[in-house]
């Protein structure tokens, strides 16, 4: 089964989304969102920004720990990996959201 995304809200109201590797493996966690449509624009705006080298922005920690954001073709984030420890480890996770990003497939979260 190919990666896809879910998408849940908080006791707010509010709602966020996380694309989920093959693996069930967090790949990518969005901003939070006040509104529904405004998450559901967030997972297309991975969809289309996911496939290009350019959007990833790798960066460093305080701590050492490695990381990247996602970004969109204005420059802002769409989404942030979890920590590394490597590099390798990183550019990893930037070839999980690479191969599953694109997905249309959308469940409910928990």
């Amino acid at each position: 089964m190919p990666g896809w995304y879910e998408l849940k809200s908080n006791d707010k109201g509010q709602f966020s989304f996380v694309l989920k590797a093959e693996n069930g493996e967090v790949v990518l966690r969005s901003e939070t969102y006040d509104a529904k449509a405004s998450a559901e624009n967030g997972i297309a705006s991975v969809q289309k920004n996911s496939p290009l080298e350019e959007r990833y922005e790798r960066k460093d920690a305080s701590d050492g720990r490695l990381y990247f954001n996602l970004r969109a073709a204005n420059h802002q984030v769409i989404g942030s990996s979890q920590m590394y420890k490597t590099s390798v480890d990183r550019d990893q996770g930037i070839a999980a959201v690479k191969a599953n990003g694109a997905t249309t497939t959308v469940k409910a979260g928990g």
